[in-house]
C-alpha cells in the first residue's frame, strides 16, 4: 500500500498567504510558484502531519518524495526534504538515485545544499564505496548542481573530511565561470578551514582559484584564526 501525502499537501495548500508568496518568489530569482509559507510554519505543518500519519516505510520513501517533488508549488519541494529529514536514518545505499533525481530536478540552491551534506553526505559517510559511483562522478558532470553537491557532500565532515579528495574536487572545478560552483568552493573552504586553518590557508595560496571563491574561502581565517595570532 503506497502512503498517502495527501493530507499534508492539504494541509499546505490551507496554509497559502498570497502576500508572502510573491516576495518569496522573487527571492528565488522567480524560479518557482510559491504558496507563501514561511519556513518555520512550513516546518510545523510538517510535523503535524508526522505526529498523526507517522513517516514511509524505507520503501515508500521515492514514490512518497517524488510525488511531493512533482507537485508546482517550492514549499512541496522543501516539505518533502523536511520529510526526508525526519526519515534520515531509513535512507541506504538503494536511495542515491532518488537523491541524484532530487539534486537534477527543480534544481536551486535551497534543495541541493540540503540534500548534498546532509543526505548524501550521510550516506557516503556511511558507506564510502559509494562515492566512486557518485560523487567521483558528479563532480566533472556537465550539471553544475551535480558538480556542487560533490563539492558541499563533506560540509559536516569536520574532522573526517577527506582532505585530498576535498582539494581534488576543487581543483577540478577551480576554473569554472559558474557562480555556484565558486561559491560551493569558498563555502566548503570556509568550512574545513575550522577544522584546519593552516591546510586551507596553504592550499589558497598554493593554488590560482576564482576571486569569489577566494574571498569566500578565506572568510573565516581572516576574522578568526589570522587574528588571533596577530597576523
Amino acid at each position: 500500500m503506497n502512503f498517502d501525502i495527501r493530507p499534508l499537501i492539504t494541509a499546505l495548500e490551507i496554509h497559502q498567504n498570497k502576500e508572502n508568496a510573491q516576495p518569496m518568489k522573487h527571492y528565488m530569482r522567480d524560479q518557482f510558484p510559491f504558496f507563501g509559507i514561511k519556513a518555520p510554519d512550513r516546518r510545523a505543518i510538517v510535523r503535524d502531519f508526522i505526529r498523526n500519519y507517522g513517516l514511509p516505510e524505507s520503501d515508500q520513501l521515492p514514490l512518497t518524495i517524488k510525488q511531493l517533488w512533482n507537485l508546482p508549488m517550492r514549499e512541496c519541494q522543501t516539505a518533502a526534504l523536511d520529510l526526508l529529514g525526519y526519515a534520515k536514518k531509513q535512507l541506504k545505499a538503494d536511495h542515491m538515485p532518488l537523491l541524484e533525481w532530487l539534486i537534477v530536478t527543480k534544481s536551486w540552491w535551497d534543495t541541493v545544499d540540503y540534500i548534498a551534506p546532509q543526505c548524501c553526505g550521510t550516506l557516503f559517510k556511511h558507506d564510502p564505496y559509494l562515492i566512486e559511483l557518485y560523487a567521483d562522478k558528479w563532480i566533472v558532470s556537465q550539471n553544475i548542481w551535480l558538480r556542487r553537491a560533490a563539492l558541499l557532500h563533506q560540509l559536516k565532515y569536520k574532522q573526517m573530511t577527506n582532505e585530498a579528495r576535498l582539494f581534488r574536487y576543487i581543483l577540478l572545478n577551480a576554473d569554472s565561470d559558474q557562480f555556484f560552483i565558486q561559491k560551493a568552493i569558498g563555502w566548503v573552504l570556509r568550512e574545513y578551514s575550522k577544522t584546519d586553518p593552516h591546510a586551507v590557508q596553504l592550499f589558497i595560496q598554493q593554488h590560482e582559484l576564482k576571486p569569489l571563491s577566494t574571498r569566500e574561502g578565506l572568510k573565516w581565517l581572516n576574522r578568526h584564526y589570522l587574528k588571533s595570532k596577530g597576523e
